[in-house]
Parts: C-alpha cells; sequence; structure tokens
C-alpha cells in the first residue's frame, strides 16, 4: 500500500472515531441561578411554589438533597464551582478576589477536547468582577462598631396579571440562550456545552437608597404570584436578639433587620421571594422546551443549580452569607442519558462536585488536584464505574461582609458543625437538623463528642485557624491600600460606600476605631 493510501487509511480512521466519540458524547448544559433555596427543589418545600420545569428535572433525574455551595455568597461560590477547588485553595475571599482570569475552568477543558461551548448571563467567577464595595467592605467585621450595610428588606409589586417578564436581563440571555441552541448547536456535529447564568431569584437593587446600595427589594408581578401558594407560606422563628449567637447577631444588623417587622411584611417577603423563583424556573424550561424542539433533549445532559440559597426572613435576616439552611442549601438537578430518574440521593455534596462531574460525563480526564468528586457512580445506571468514593461530608466557608468571623461548615450525616475565626475566640455551633430543621437549637454542649469528632474532621479538611489569620491579613492589607489611594477622599467614600447609619452618627469616633484597627497593635 503506498503512502497516499496509508494516509487516506489513517485519516478515515481517525475521522470515524471523532464521530463516533462526538455521537455518544452527551451534550452538557447548566442553568446556574442567583440566591435559590435549595430546599424548594424538593417536598415540602416544593409545594409552596408552582415550578413545573424544576419538578420535570425531578421526575426524570435525579435531585441531590444535602447539596451545598461551598461559600455563600456569589463570586467565591461560583470560582469554587468553576474550578472545583475549595475557596481556601483558592483564596476566593470575597466578592471582589477570587480567580484570576486565565484560570482553567471545566468549560475551557470541554471547549480544549471538542466540545462547541457557549457561556452567557451572570458568571461572577473572577476577580474585580464586583464593585469597589466589595473590595473593602469586609474589613468591617474587623472593628468594634456596627455598620448597616444594606437597605431593610421590602416587597415591591409591579405590572399586572400579564407581565411576565420582570427580570428583563435575565430574560434577554435566556432568549440568546434559546436562539444559539437553535441556529448554532442544533447545526453542530460536534457536542455542544451550555452555561446559563440568571440574576433571579436574587433581590433587586433598592434604588432609593441610591447606586451603591445594596439589593434589598424582593419585586415581582401578580401573575408571578398566582404561582405562590400563600397558605403555605410560614412565618419563620426567631430567637430573641439576646439569645443570638454573636456572629449571627451581627450580621442581623448588618442586614438592617433588627427593627420590628409585621407578620404581613414577612409574608410578603417571602411570597415575593418564591414568586421569583418561579420566574427564575420559567427560564430553566425555555432551555428546556428549545432542546426538546430541536430534537436534542434525549442526547442533553442537563443540570439545574445555584450559587447560594436567601434567608427570606429565616433568622431575622435575608440575603445570604450564612451557614444556616436558607443560605448555604441549593438545588441540584441532573438529568441526561444513562442517568438514573426520579430519585433522591441522600449523599451531602457540593458545588465543587460539578468539576469532576462534568469532565467524567465528557469522557475526559481531570487535571490538578480537585477538591470535588464525581457524582457519576450516583448518577450513572452503569455499575462498571470504578471511582473514589465520596466523602460522607461536605464544606462551606465564608470570609466576606456582613458576618464578623471567617465561618466554616461542615454538613455530615445528620449534624451541621459551624465553627468560627480561630475555632476558640468566637463559639461554635451544632444543630441537629433531624430533630431541629428549623436551627434554633444549639446542641454542642449536649453532645460534647460530636462537635470534637466534627472540629477534628474539620480541621483534617481545612487548617482553618491559618486560614482564619490568613484571610485577617489580606482584609487589613487591601482596605489599608485603597484607604491610602483615597487620601483626602476617604472619609466621603467610605460614608458613601454603603448605608452607614452609624458612620454618620459618629464619624470621629468611627475614624479612630478604624485607625486604632489598621495601625495598632
Amino acid at each position: 500500500m503506498n503512502t497516499f493510501l496509508w494516509t487516506l487509511f489513517f485519516f478515515l480512521q481517525s475521522y470515524a472515531q471523532s464521530v463516533c466519540q462526538n455521537v455518544t458524547r452527551p451534550n452538557i448544559v447548566m442553568v446556574m441561578s442567583d440566591a435559590f433555596d435549595g430546599r424548594l427543589s424538593f417536598d415540602p418545600g416544593s409545594k409552596v411554589v408552582q415550578l413545573p420545569y424544576i419538578n420535570y428535572l425531578r421526575e426524570l433525574g435525579l435531585t441531590f438533597i444535602n447539596a451545598y455551595t461551598n461559600s455563600p455568597i456569589c463570586c467565591p461560590s461560583r470560582a469554587a464551582m468553576w474550578s472545583g477547588q475549595f475557596v481556601h485553595l483558592t483564596q476566593s475571599w470575597n466578592n471582589y478576589k477570587c480567580l484570576d482570569a486565565n484560570a482553567t475552568t471545566w468549560m475551557d477543558l470541554l471547549e480544549k477536547n471538542g466540545y462547541h461551548t457557549k457561556m452567557l448571563g451572570k458568571l461572577d467567577y473572577t476577580s474585580g468582577s464586583h464593585s469597589v464595595s466589595n473590595r473593602v467592605e469586609a474589613w468591617t467585621r474587623d472593628v468594634q462598631f456596627l455598620l448597616r450595610q444594606e437597605g431593610r428588606p421590602v416587597s415591591q409589586l409591579v405590572g399586572n396579571k400579564s407581565t411576565v417578564r420582570i427580570m428583563k436581563q435575565d430574560w434577554k440571555n435566556t432568549d440568546e440562550a434559546a436562539q444559539w441552541i437553535n441556529q448554532t448547536a442544533a447545526l453542530s456535529h460536534r457536542p455542544f456545552a451550555l452555561y446559563l447564568g440568571l440574576n433571579l431569584p436574587h433581590p433587586y437593587k433598592t434604588e432609593s437608597l441610591g447606586p451603591t446600595a445594596g439589593g434589598s427589594t424582593f419585586r415581582t408581578s401578580p401573575y408571578w404570584l398566582k404561582k405562590v401558594s400563600s397558605d403555605l407560606i410560614s412565618v419563620p422563628k426567631w430567637l430573641p436578639m439576646d439569645t443570638m449567637h454573636p456572629v449571627d447577631y451581627y450580621s442581623t444588623f448588618t442586614k438592617n433587620c433588627s427593627g420590628d417587622f409585621t407578620e404581613e411584611e414577612i409574608k410578603s417577603i417571602r411570597a415575593f421571594y418564591y414568586a421569583m423563583c418561579a420566574e427564575a424556573d420559567a427560564m430553566l424550561g425555555q432551555v428546556i422546551s428549545t432542546l426538546r424542539e430541536t430534537s436534542l433533549l434525549n442526547n442533553t445532559v442537563v443540570i439545574f443549580t445555584a450559587d447560594h440559597g436567601e434567608l427570606a426572613m429565616e433568622h431575622r435576616q435575608f440575603y445570604k452569607m450564612s451557614m444556616f439552611e436558607g443560605s448555604s442549601h441549593v438545588p441540584l438537578l441532573i438529568m441526561g442519558p444513562g442517568l438514573m430518574s426520579g430519585l433522591q440521593v441522600n449523599q451531602p455534596v457540593s458545588l465543587v462536585d460539578l468539576y469532576p462531574t462534568i469532565l467524567e460525563i465528557a469522557g475526559i480526564s481531570a487535571i490538578g488536584n480537585l477538591s470535588g468528586h464525581s457524582l457519576l457512580p450516583l448518577l450513572s445506571k452503569s455499575v462498571h464505574l470504578s471511582k473514589k468514593q465520596h466523602p460522607d461530608w461536605a464544606l462551606s466557608e465564608y470570609h466576606g461582609c456582613n458576618a464578623n468571623a471567617s465561618t466554616y461548615m461542615l454538613r455530615s450525616g445528620r449534624w451541621k458543625y459551624i465553627a468560627y475565626a480561630d475555632g476558640l475566640s468566637v463559639p461554635p455551633q451544632l444543630f441537629d437538623l433531624t430533630l431541629d430543621k428549623d436551627e434554633l437549637h444549639n446542641v454542642g454542649l449536649k453532645f460534647p463528642r460530636v462537635q470534637v469528632h466534627l472540629d477534628k474532621l474539620l480541621r483534617s479538611i481545612v487548617d482553618y485557624p491559618n486560614v482564619s489569620a490568613a484571610v485577617h491579613r489580606y482584609t487589613k492589607k487591601a482596605f489599608g491600600e485603597w484607604r491610602s489611594n483615597l487620601g483626602r477622599n476617604y472619609s466621603q467614600a467610605i460614608a458613601n460606600l454603603r448605608w452607614h447609619v452609624d458612620w454618620q452618627k459618629d464619624e470621629l469616633s468611627n475614624e479612630k476605631a478604624v485607625d486604632e484597627w489598621l495601625y495598632g497593635s
């Protein structure tokens, strides 16, 4: 056989292998919501609001009922998901400091291995992607006074019974995702991977507080409120302020939730939040419907998850930044060819597990040391998967604003253990989630052996006293550099950084407190 025929033979063989591989490799679609309480993806939480497309994934796929964020705030959480590494390894300390722009994500590896890729909407995993306030506001937890950093949570009704599109940017991105599936993915001879990041159901910015205000407005229309079962909306139980854990007490003040709320206000905020979840579900539905209409759904793995949850007035708080279930528990539903259907998985998992899972689904070897473990052995109908067993715990950590200590959470079995700072200066918390779903009873003193065991396990995973010290050094250095760069403009800048009620009361004493913290011993 001459050289030309040999070359042709090997070319055809390589092409055939490539075609075969692309036919067998599934497409991958991830829809990642923002601030979606994971407990709404299974009973009894799912009964309070109509979420037809999440229910569709439940029926045809798997639901992880103990899935957690690796950090209950936007950027550090997404940095963990995209990198497959815990927050203390990437040093993604807050909404300003996260991954380098050249960090390798699982989407990068899919593209390098033949996938046609597209990312739309909220990404939020690289450093500098949030406002300046997120770069410096974490310093407030290190000084001995309180700053109110958020507007008081409120609900706002807009439109009428036919107003569907409230979060217009999310709908624009969803339309673009559907268009890309129709016009690009459906015509491609390669497998594709699509990521759609949503802002909903994250609360909207409170415009009356100015451009630097946080998001404390829960906004929806009568159309979406009709999807909420008002008689099933609960009014959360609150501990008296004087019995709160010191970190929870601090968070309540900085989130502007220490005042009086009527039962009607609380139920309204919760109802509007659930309605916003219903709107996000409809966007997921548009993606699923487009895949079905283009005959791509049968060969596509669909994943729905979120970066963190939303407290929605549980524990006298809204927003996230907490290890309570409303904040740290995220939805995780996966459906696709060769995967089991209609099952609920109790295994504790977290967002770092998505990196190795997606790569294994695509038949790609992971590179580097990953914190996560592939979930495919828990998903697949195949019994021939011989992979490392997933640990029986999930880890989350938080180092940003609205909490006055670095926080570490370990979920294992019925227990949730939360440690703070150096493990000595701030008392830990232990909750039995089987008997105390509201997380109102710290049982650390009642079960000291459990607490000691979980703390030892936590320290084997992360040397959290040293991590807390590193975060402390970082926040002080970052704030000092920011202050020096501002010069004479510092006082005005810090006063306008957030809704600083206490700062405006006594500016001189607060300046002194900052100086003592920044330059003192």
